[in-house]
């Protein structure tokens, strides 16, 4: 769906106080459920314009904030001020998207990103809250050691963060 840009909802939301790029993302996320709509089209320059911001600045909320790790995939057409498609992937149909993450994740995720695809899986229905919490616990950045360790050890570390957090959960 080719988005029609709305300046009274930019002026109104800037005077709400918050910065620049939580603006924009909350627009762009307000354009999903006003509309009832999986996908957007958007032109980056008319964003850039209705926010008074550089259009790099909506490539960043788009890289930051509208990622595969936060459930969406982002599309880009050259020409025409940069349109740009951005697709709230519903997980539970589209499981070739559980094969975009697993190949997003690679050998290597920092605990951030991480918590961003727990937070995706947990938006998705695919996981509970009680078992977001329990896997955030296991990839804590506390638990891992900067020392070599034994599987077991780690095995332990994990297993007793997640009592910890049992204790503050009931």
């Amino acid at each position: 769906m080719n988005v029609n840009i709305s300046q009274s909802w930019g002026e109104l939301s800037i005077m709400e106080g918050k910065n620049a790029s939580e603006v924009i993302e909350n627009y762009l996320k307000s354009l999903f459920e006003n509309d009832d709509c999986e996908w957007i089209e958007i032109c980056r320059s008319d964003v850039a314009d209705l926010f008074d911001v550089v259009p790099s600045q909506i490539n960043y909320v788009i890289k930051t904030r509208f990622s595969i790790q936060n459930g969406y995939l982002v599309k880009s057409k050259r020409g025409g001020g940069g349109y740009i498609k951005i697709e709230k992937v519903n997980i539970v149909d589209n499981f070739s998207f559980l094969d975009d993450l697993i190949q997003y994740v690679g050998n290597s995720i920092s605990q951030q990103e991480s918590f961003k695809i727990l937070q995706t899986l947990f938006n998705n229905q695919l996981i509970t809250n009680r078992e977001k919490t329990l896997l955030s616990v296991s990839l804590d950045k506390r638990i891992f050691s900067k020392e070599p360790i034994d599987e077991n050890k780690i095995r332990a570390k994990i297993l007793i963060s997640i009592i910890e957090r049992l204790k503050y959960e009931c």
